[in-house]
């Protein structure tokens, strides 16, 4: 059976970033460089190789540099040709001319869940992608190309899952789901319940949930339908848990290696080993690194 196809991929970025204080004081944490590319252009890349043209990114006050980064910027692309840089100008255009790309806001922090229900609108009647600009993801098949991959096959929502072991679970939503067989053999689930942040001792399994999400468009009415938690917040693991009394959802163990760059340590870690694989700074990084006495 044929399903509609995933073409819009939503953004939520519209938190404080407080974890980067000072530096996102003034300017928004996806737009923190990983080597010399912004966070969130790693996702938006990531999209657009899955096969998604349309990008929705959900902003908030404060937020406009990075409508300004996917902007055309005629002023730095005439400085650029003048001056003869044509490798930098053909980058710079290409940034500007990359995805359609649409924005919505969220004029309260009310939530992830309130978060994806201000795209509603621009998402319409159709399944689409969710990415957390915190959570890069470094695979060979773009990790959301992959999910949606599970989707056209399944026709269901599909959360990315990571197996995590001992206490680190607690940091996590936690999937309770029973292995599905098939081609996706100890890859994909079917899922039962989704539990937010448990104990160790209570998480019904190792399978944390990682910030790719294709959702069907039932989600909105399952968001619509949930009451604010204890901060005022709607989250979307409620919703999921809303939509799964309705759809079938699917978690999905993603190949990839991902990365945490929502926390100081992770971000860290990834800009050490994007930069190792970068064909202009490897070798003398790598060189660099030998030569640190720790």
């Amino acid at each position: 059976m044929a399903h509609k196809q995933v073409r819009k991929a939503v953004f939520p970025a519209a938190g404080l970033g407080t974890r980067f204080l000072p530096a996102s004081k003034a300017i928004p944490k996806e737009m923190l460089p990983l080597v010399d590319k912004p966070v969130i252009q790693y996702g938006v890349e990531e999209a657009l190789g899955s096969g998604c043209d349309q990008i929705i990114i959900v902003t908030s006050r404060g937020k406009s540099p990075m409508e300004d980064h996917f902007d055309i910027s005629f002023e730095l692309e005439k400085t650029l040709e003048a001056r003869g840089k044509k490798e930098l100008l053909a980058m710079v255009r290409q940034i500007g001319e990359m995805a359609k790309i649409s924005y919505a806001r969220q004029s309260e922090a009310k939530g992830l869940g309130h978060a994806v229900f201000m795209a509603r609108e621009l998402v319409g009647d159709e399944p689409f992608a969710v990415l957390l600009p915190d959570d890069i993801i470094d695979a060979t098949v773009p990790c959301t190309k992959q999910m949606i991959e599970v989707y056209n096959e399944t026709g269901a929502s599909v959360i990315a899952t990571q197996v995590v072991e001992g206490k680190a679970i607690s940091a996590y939503g936690v999937l309770d789901a029973k292995p599905v067989e098939g081609k996706w053999k100890d890859r994909l689930f079917e899922v039962r319940d989704l539990v937010e942040k448990p104990k160790l001792e209570d998480a019904p399994s190792n399978l944390a949930i990682i910030g790719r999400y294709i959702l069907t468009p039932g989600i909105f009415q399952a968001l619509a339908s949930i009451k604010p938690g204890a901060l005022g917040e709607l989250q979307l693991t409620d919703g999921m848990k809303g939509l799964l009394q309705k759809e079938k959802i699917y978690g999905y163990v993603f190949e990839g290696k991902r990365h945490d760059v929502g926390d100081k340590l992770g971000f860290l870690k990834a800009t050490v080993e994007f930069a190792l694989k970068r064909e202009d700074l490897e070798k003398e990084f790598r060189e660099y690194l030998k030569g640190l006495k720790l």
